[in-house]
């Protein structure tokens, strides 16, 4: 199917959309500020060597030292033994022996920096790729543990074949799983080249220089996204466009060819209503053009999707009114997992249908829509409680939880206790506090709604309250609170 990707960048963000028929079917989101420094590559210089630590500090131009512990020390051994560098295990060769200060170290940042504490590193280089991760310092062929295991002797064999006799190994990632011998020699090609040009900057730059930063959402366009359906890839930046340009021609010829500069008025994901798909991406009722509607709700477990006919009544009968809504659906579901970037276990609820063709029509046409979906998927068939259950891989953090965070005032629960129960609640901490204290007098501050309540219909009950503590209470309307807050002052 025919697609065109479009591009908006600003220097704090980038954003990147799949449009196919006029329709948006992947959306993704990067921000300057939250990109990591994992998988980056230094050339580092080392500033001190702690035996007792068996550690060292090196400095990677960073505002504090990086640390490199013994046990990720790469050194390789006489052929047959295992190398120094094996993650959790103590070389068996001091790091005093192996490294001192003012040397110069080619090193890949294994660990985030935390609070005060510096990036962690190793000297095991190792760049990924879309579909394989090489190692240029090792000769192992390896296939990812997640993929089944009479798959991967057969997978390790046409690597080794393809990778040839040059040096450095692969490891074939889990997506890689259905790659052709002609994607899988592109990536391998591509990393070859990544490689040699991280070893010629490493003769040309001094010490504490960034020789290779994990690609950005922009390069990975170009490598992950771009195919034979891709028409073109619309850059609403001349700065971006001109490096995408030079990344392309380097690396990816054939994609580059379909680059163009967007010089429109309007902006460019107003052209396919983009802003408006993101907005109904985060809402929980997805409406369909025939009435019904889905209901989608993600929690840490699985997400739900739940089918519903709503305001669509069919011209013939019930059973094909059902029919018609849960294969809209079905097409549906499959866009919006992709949009919303939704991985991890998927139970999906179709409405009942009676006749077993009817649901395997509604299956085959989900598997299908399924199928266009390049993050790997597994689905089953219904259940016995009529439920489709299915697995997506998770790629990233799904498009919610990169824009958005926790609601304050509920806590991620999706709703509020009434202000009635917040009322009964303070009653029953006033009782708690009376028997333990005995102030002159208690003040409730909480919200205006909470304190209407206490003023109108519970006023009776409050009465009664301070009557049976003995204690007069008072209210205190505080507009700055969420229902659920409260405070209880002791005077």
């Amino acid at each position: 199917m025919q697609q065109d990707i479009l591009i908006n960048w600003s220097p704090q963000e980038t954003r990147v959309a799949v449009v196919e028929s006029g329709a948006v079917q992947e959306l993704h989101v990067e921000r300057a500020l939250e990109r990591g420094l994992v998988g980056n590559i230094y050339l580092g210089k080392v500033a001190r060597v702690l035996p007792g630590m068996q550690s060292a500090f090196i400095d990677i131009g960073l505002e504090r030292a990086a640390f490199l512990h013994v046990a990720d020390v790469w050194h390789r051994q006489p052929e047959g033994e295992a190398p120094y560098a094996v993650k959790g295990v103590t070389s068996a060769m001091p790091i005093e022996k192996q490294l001192f200060e003012g040397q110069s170290l080619m090193v890949q940042v294994i660990k985030e920096p935390i609070g005060s504490k510096g990036a962690r590193l190793s000297t095991q280089i190792s760049i990924a790729g879309r579909l394989l991760v090489f190692l240029p310092q090792d000769d192992h062929i390896g296939v990812s543990q997640k993929i089944p295991q009479d798959q991967r002797d057969e997978l390790r064999t046409r690597l080794q074949t393809l990778s040839g006799p040059q040096e450095g190994g692969f490891i074939l990632r889990t997506n890689g799983e259905d790659a052709t011998n002609a994607e899988l020699s592109e990536d391998i090609a591509y990393l070859r080249k990544a490689w040699s040009r991280i070893k010629g900057a490493s003769v040309k730059l001094p010490p504490q220089s960034l020789l290779h930063q994990d690609l950005s959402l922009l390069q990975r366009v170009l490598r992950d996204l771009v195919g034979e359906g891709t028409q073109t890839i619309k850059v609403d930046s001349r700065e971006q466009f001109d490096a995408l340009k030079a990344f392309g021609s380097e690396f990816m010829p054939m994609a580059t060819a379909k680059l163009q500069h967007y010089k429109g008025e309007r902006p460019i994901f107003d052209l396919y209503s983009i802003d408006e798909e993101i907005a109904k991406a985060l809402a929980r009722r997805v409406e369909l053009k025939s009435g019904g509607y889905l209901i989608i709700d993600q929690t840490e477990a699985l997400t739900t999707v739940d089918v519903n006919t709503g305001g669509f009544v069919g011209t013939r009968n019930f059973d094909d009114t059902i029919f018609k809504t849960n294969l809209e659906a079905a097409q549906a579901i499959a866009r919006q997992l992709r949009l919303r970037n939704l991985g991890g276990i998927i139970i999906v609820d179709f409405i009942d249908m009676v006749r077993e063709d009817h649901r395997e029509a509604v299956l085959g046409e989900f598997r299908k829509q399924l199928a266009r979906d390049r993050v790997k998927t597994m689905s089953g068939g219904f259940s016995q409680l009529g439920l489709v259950e299915m697995t997506r891989k998770r790629t990233r953090e799904s498009l919610a939880h990169v824009l958005c965070e926790p609601c304050s005032t509920c806590q991620g629960r999706g709703v509020v206790k009434t202000a009635r129960s917040v009322t009964y609640d303070i009653f029953r901490e006033i009782l708690r506090e009376a028997r333990q204290f005995n102030p002159r007098e208690f003040r409730i501050v909480a919200s205006p709604k909470v304190i209407e309540l206490f003023l109108d219909e519970e006023s009776q009950h409050l009465a009664g309250l301070s009557e049976f503590i003995g204690k007069p209470v008072s209210l205190q309307s505080e507009a700055s609170m969420a229902q659920e807050q409260y405070d209880i002052v002791l005077l």
